[in-house]
């Protein structure tokens, strides 16, 4: 049995972290895993900031709120899940990812947690293990599912590269550069088409 893996921000729905820089003035939130390939590194960059400006998880759930899945990703999600079992594999937070889930459908989705106080800070980061889309593409194929991977982001590349198949979509043009073996593509067409290929 296959499943197919794909990352969420840049993916299925705009980047979270774009989304709320834009919409709280400050542009040094808009830094994601596209520009930093250290998660780690970047979740507490971002903290900082957030501290910085007082901010919490109200400010960012409230944008959260307007962001609508990118056009055409909800019917490529049901397509797909007919075909083959789905999993979204994201390096987001279940409090940022819920209401996103609701509007694709709720496919099942594995990430992490935030630590957040009771006055609504975000005060840490639980990450539900190391190397979390690499490690869960292994772990599906120590279970004997065979997988089939698609990311934009350097923290895609690790599960991308461990599938039977992988496939860039939506990605940098240093991604692309950087890996030139990997099919890259721009529509859900396109890459529905290399998935159903490779089932």
């Amino acid at each position: 049995m296959v499943v197919t893996c794909l990352d969420l921000e840049g993916v299925l729905v705009p980047e979270i972290w774009i989304a709320f820089a834009e919409a709280s003035g400050i542009p040094e939130l808009k830094k994601t895993t596209r520009d930093e390939p250290d998660y780690n590194k970047l979740m507490n960059y971002r903290l900082s900031i957030l501290k910085e400006h007082g901010l919490g998880l109200k400010e960012i759930q409230d944008v959260i709120a307007t962001i609508d899945p990118m056009e055409g990703a909800k019917e490529f999600l049901d397509e797909l899940r007919s075909l083959c079992q789905v999993i979204i594999i994201s390096d987001t937070f279940s409090q940022f990812a819920a209401p996103l889930m609701k509007k694709l459908g709720m496919p099942t989705i594995f990430c992490n947690e935030l630590v957040v106080g009771e006055n609504g800070e975000i005060t840490g980061f639980k990450m539900r293990c190391e190397k979390s889309k690499y490690t869960t593409v292994k772990a599906l194929q120590s279970c004997g599912f065979e997988t089939i991977a698609s990311g934009d982001s350097y923290n895609d590349l690790g599960m991308i590269n461990a599938s039977k198949a992988g496939f860039l979509f939506k990605s940098t043009e240093k991604i692309k550069a950087d890996n030139p073996d990997l099919p890259a593509f721009e529509t859900y067409d396109e890459l529905l088409g290399a998935i159903k290929a490779a089932l």
